[in-house]
């Protein structure tokens, strides 16, 4: 359930934070880049994914007796650190306007990323698996960051 909520907390926020007025549509940006249509679709499914990934792995840390509470202690600390840095990219990039900044932060974002698909594939393999849309998606969103930094600086 915390999973859950969660998720949904994360995705609202990260919607909240995006803003494509006028400033995003005035960016040049690669002929590669997905279409507007495409990134909320892609954002439910991470964080539906993300969610039943946290789900399975919270059940599974009740099979293990000794360390439980401190396994779940550090997967929620984990899943919340990843959303936070989730949320403050969008802030960064679309509120205070510094893409270059964000390329930074979402360095870190990818980083708490495969982090969590590493440590999460450990306790569950199917619950890994669910993560690696996710870092796909960090990923490829890194790398269209990067190329609007190519285009358009410099910012500040």
């Amino acid at each position: 359930m915390v999973a859950a909520v969660a998720a949904i907390v994360v995705a609202m926020a990260g919607g909240n934070f995006t803003d494509v007025g006028s400033w995003y549509q005035s960016l040049k940006t690669p002929s590669w880049k997905p279409p507007a249509a495409a990134f909320p679709v892609i954002w439910a499914v991470i964080a539906t994914l993300t969610a039943a990934s946290g789900l399975v792995v919270w059940g599974r840390s009740s099979e293990v007796t000794r360390g439980r509470w401190a396994y779940r202690q550090r997967l929620l600390t984990l899943f919340l650190i990843n959303g936070l840095l989730n949320m403050l990219w969008g802030l960064i990039f679309f509120h205070v306007r510094r893409p270059d900044l964000a390329l930074i932060e979402g360095g870190a974002l990818w980083l708490s990323t495969l982090v969590m698909v590493a440590i999460v594939y450990r306790r569950s393999l199917f619950a890994g698996i669910l993560l690696l849309p996710y870092l796909l998606w960090v990923s490829i969103a890194s790398r269209l960051n990067y190329e609007v930094v190519l285009l358009n600086g410099p910012f500040g």
